[in-house]
């Protein structure tokens, strides 16, 4: 496991380069797909443009602040760099480096974009006579009524949790390195439901109930890594096939992968927890939304 883990780590640090494998398999590691690259690149224009055009009326800093302006970008380039990088070129073929861009993306990358509350800047980048007709459709009853649904915090802590579980069946996950469409899909799940995971904690959960709610992923992921670390088989076959070409084992690949699930991840979530508990001790006594402690 010790030789495992500091192979995995050189891996880490050596991803921006074009690697080739065994003979067979050369590629510049970077990824173009224009199912990521577009919404990627539409969503950075719209915050930008939303953005400066608010500051040019308002004055800059005012409506949205530098530091939401900030979380932004730290969440677009994060999501952007485990999708794009080579980071995802190589997790198709090394399975802990791939659960290396899972976790960047659901516990990284979503809640930086949603402590930026990219709504008002995407509103404010639409031409002046749209934005009235979308705020419309917005408060049609069924479109509230779903998303009151959805957004609750404990609906969707289980939809978040659902997702990871399940897309981590052998079957279904093996099956996302062997087909691309699939792949798409196994992303945005993991993207959108921890997007609606932190903000049903951030936008409409007390602190304290929200720390039980961060406690309670952090548990059941962990479980998941610590099934995949101790697992006396190897489980995903086709996702560790080509381990060796890095010197692991597929089973020292799946164990490696587990680890990352179990403890980094494990300790990001436990600094929310944290987060969150800070707050309910700071505003004992009162009911109150953690969005209220936010600027």
């Amino acid at each position: 496991m010790r030789r495992a883990a500091l192979l995995a780590i050189l891996l880490f640090l050596a991803v921006g380069g074009a690697w080739a494998h065994g003979g067979e398999e050369h590629g510049s590691g970077w990824t173009f797909d224009p199912w990521v690259v577009v919404p990627l690149l539409v969503s950075a224009t719209l915050y930008a443009g939303g953005t400066l055009r608010l500051w040019r009326r308002a004055g800059v800093g005012r409506g949205i602040g530098p530091w939401r302006a900030a979380a932004y970008a730290a969440g677009w380039l994060s999501l952007a760099g485990a999708l794009l990088s080579p980071l995802h070129w190589f997790g198709e073929r090394l399975f802990t480096l791939h659960m290396v861009e899972h976790e960047i993306v659901m516990a990284v990358s979503a809640p930086l974009i949603v402590l930026a509350r990219p709504g008002g800047a995407f509103a404010w980048a639409l031409p002046a006579g749209l934005r009235r007709p979308v705020w419309r459709v917005g408060r049609l009853p069924p479109l509230r009524w779903g998303w009151a649904v959805l957004s609750a915090p404990v609906a969707a802590t289980l939809l978040h949790g659902a997702a990871i579980w399940i897309w981590h069946v052998p079957a279904f996950f093996d099956a996302t390195v062997q087909h691309v469409g699939i792949h798409r899909m196994q992303h945005l799940s993991f993207f959108v439901t921890a997007l609606l995971f932190w903000w049903a904690l951030l936008r409409r959960c007390e602190p304290g109930p929200a720390a039980a709610h961060v406690v309670l992923t952090m548990i059941h992921t962990g479980l998941l890594g610590a099934l995949l670390t101790f697992a006396p088989r190897v489980l995903y076959g086709a996702q560790t096939a080509r381990s060796s070409l890095w010197g692991l084992t597929p089973l020292e690949d799946q164990q490696l992968a587990g680890l990352i699930m179990w403890v980094p991840a494990g300790t990001i979530y436990a600094g929310a927890a944290l987060g969150f508990l800070a707050l309910w001790l700071k505003r004992p006594g009162r009911a109150w939304r953690v969005g209220d402690a936010l600027p």
